[in-house]
């Protein structure tokens, strides 16, 4: 599997080193990553959410193509290539599937004791535990009624029938 998929919490140790899941690493791996500096795996604070976001080359490649999207020196494309690049930490994965997280970052992502990796396809998020229950609760309400809307609007008219409609 190319995506990095399900939930998965760790505990962070004293040393502020936390298990990236096996799963997650064998992705990273298959993206190119082979330890150290180059093809490391890159980590910054989500824009939207006090999370972290973090990917291998795939994510870099993305953000890459989204920044070439907009005009040279825009003011747009600087914003987002600060808010972006500038935050990103390269960490390496050690002998034992672990990387440090930095004080940065774990600030951001009020990460102390434990966290949250979250696959969303291309890329993974990393929560403190009790805050995404509380995101994962808030994103399936808001697709409950985004689900009805797309359903609502599939339905055959005139004859009343609930086709494409789930509840």
């Amino acid at each position: 599997m190319d995506r990095f998929v399900s939930t998965f919490t760790n505990k962070i140790d004293a040393k502020g080193r936390v298990s990236i899941p096996a799963s997650f690493r064998a992705v990273l791996e298959r993206d190119g990553y082979a330890g150290g500096i180059a093809g490391g795996l890159y980590c910054y604070p989500s824009l939207d959410a006090q999370a972290l976001d973090a990917g291998g080359e795939r994510l870099a490649k993305k953000i890459d193509g989204l920044l070439a999207g907009l005009p040279d020196y825009s003011d747009e494309r600087d914003e987002l290539s600060v808010a972006l690049y500038g935050d990103v930490q390269v960490l390496s994965i050690d002998g034992d599937g672990r990387i440090v997280l930095p004080e940065s970052l774990r600030a951001h992502a009020h990460l102390d004791a434990a966290v949250s990796f979250v696959g969303l396809g291309e890329k993974f998020q990393m929560w403190e535990p009790k805050r995404f229950e509380e995101r994962r609760a808030e994103a399936r309400s808001k697709i409950q009624v985004t689900r009805k809307l797309f359903a609502a609007g599939s339905r055959p008219s005139g004859d009343g029938g609930d086709e494409g409609a789930r509840e």
